[in-house]
């Protein structure tokens, strides 16, 4: 790997010994075990992660361990397809619809490992790296860091350094790559890929539009979710900025890591999509410079949008939004009591108007079923 990008990607294996030494050190380990393996003794945890030599060895004795035990204690079971057609011998950059900081990235990990394919290196923004535990656990994990801020010189330069980065990535190493589909994860349940992300994969290669994006190979993923992970705190957000710009609290992003691996989450569907063709970007490639973006972005759209799996709650949001009875057949009338209570329980326990917030609740849940209308309009 080129020096250049040392500032930027994950650790090696021979800096890995010293990363988990610092993370049993940490005062907050012994939170971070009970959180991970309630009722494990935390001196059996730290003498697991001191076994860890390799990043290898960090994901099988550790992050496999987590994920097993985040799918059994917080949802119902979770489902996926795709995985196992993967070809591990082409590499590429796996785009995916962004509902939860950390799950949605380590869902696909996981259950690429679980097919027995090569893991994927990790977005991983500056602004999450809050501490030195923050970035061991991080780059232990193959997440590498993607600068925030910065004026527009700054941000030109760590896009173009962070896209030639995961070229160099999925080009030369064995890896592929995962990133959103967006800056910042979906607040209001409208999964939409931004042109930004998709010109940014570009800048790093002069080639010409289809041999350029043909080269990284993007696979769009689609990920649901029963339980929006963080809804209440997404809705105080949306209802904050429609008056303010909003400000995030100091540990506001830590909190929300928290409490995307603590909530119930129900149900969770999480598919790999065909890789974007060839045809399909040449197809692209007939219209002018930010329409060939804006196209390419609306075919990965539409990947995620058949791809995403429409629970119960969405349809009763979609009905109760928009006061109709068009989707009743997909719900039950306990099912809708249950998803009413969950609402009311937790907007009640939010500062503002409660009409807003249902309207702006109802709106994260019933969007997944309006782009899915779309598709056949």
């Amino acid at each position: 790997m080129d020096q250049c990008f040392d500032d930027i990607r994950p650790y090696t294996d021979a800096e890995v010994p010293a990363a988990i030494q610092r993370i049993v050190d940490n005062p907050s380990f012994p939170m971070i075990a009970a959180y991970l393996f309630p009722g494990k003794p935390v001196d059996e945890f730290r003498q697991l992660c001191l076994k860890v030599r390799t990043i290898e060895e960090f994901q099988g004795l550790v992050m496999w361990p987590v994920m097993l035990s985040i799918i059994a204690h917080t949802t119902t079971g979770v489902t996926d397809s795709g995985f196992d057609t993967v070809d591990d011998s082409r590499k590429g950059i796996y785009i995916c619809n962004h509902r939860d900081i950390l799950l949605d990235a380590a869902l696909a990990d996981y259950y690429l490992y679980k097919n027995k394919k090569n893991t994927l290196e990790i977005t991983f923004g500056s602004n999450l790296m809050s501490s030195q535990l923050v970035i061991d656990i991080g780059k232990v994990n193959r997440m590498f860091k993607i600068v925030r801020g910065g004026n527009i010189r700054d941000f030109y330069n760590n896009s173009l350094k962070v896209s030639a980065y995961m070229r160099q990535v999925v080009s030369q190493n064995d890896h592929s790559v995962w990133i959103a589909q967006r800056n910042g994860r979906t607040k209001d349940g409208d999964d939409k890929t931004e042109m930004a992300v998709l010109k940014m994969f570009s800048l790093s290669s002069d080639k010409p539009f289809v041999e350029n994006l043909l080269e990284v190979n993007l696979m769009p993923i689609s990920i649901s979710y029963e339980y929006e992970p963080c809804d209440f705190l997404k809705v105080q957000e949306l209802y904050v900025s429609k008056y303010q710009r909003y400000e995030k609290a100091p540990g506001e992003d830590l909190n929300s890591i928290l409490k995307g691996i603590t909530q119930p989450k129900g149900g969770v569907h999480i598919v790999v999509t065909p890789a974007i063709t060839e045809q399909e970007l040449r197809f692209c490639d007939h219209f002018e410079k930010n329409k060939k973006f804006q196209k390419l972005a609306e075919i990965i759209d539409r990947r995620i949008y058949e791809n995403y799996k429409l629970w119960p709650n969405n349809y009763i949001a979609y009905d109760m939004l928009y006061q109709s009875c068009k989707y009743e057949h997909c719900y039950t009338e306990q099912q809708k009591n249950d998803y009413v209570l969950y609402m009311e329980s937790g907007l009640s326990k939010l500062n503002g108007d409660m009409d807003e917030f249902r309207e702006i609740f109802l709106s994260i849940y019933a969007n997944p079923v309006v782009n899915s209308e779309k598709l056949y309009q």
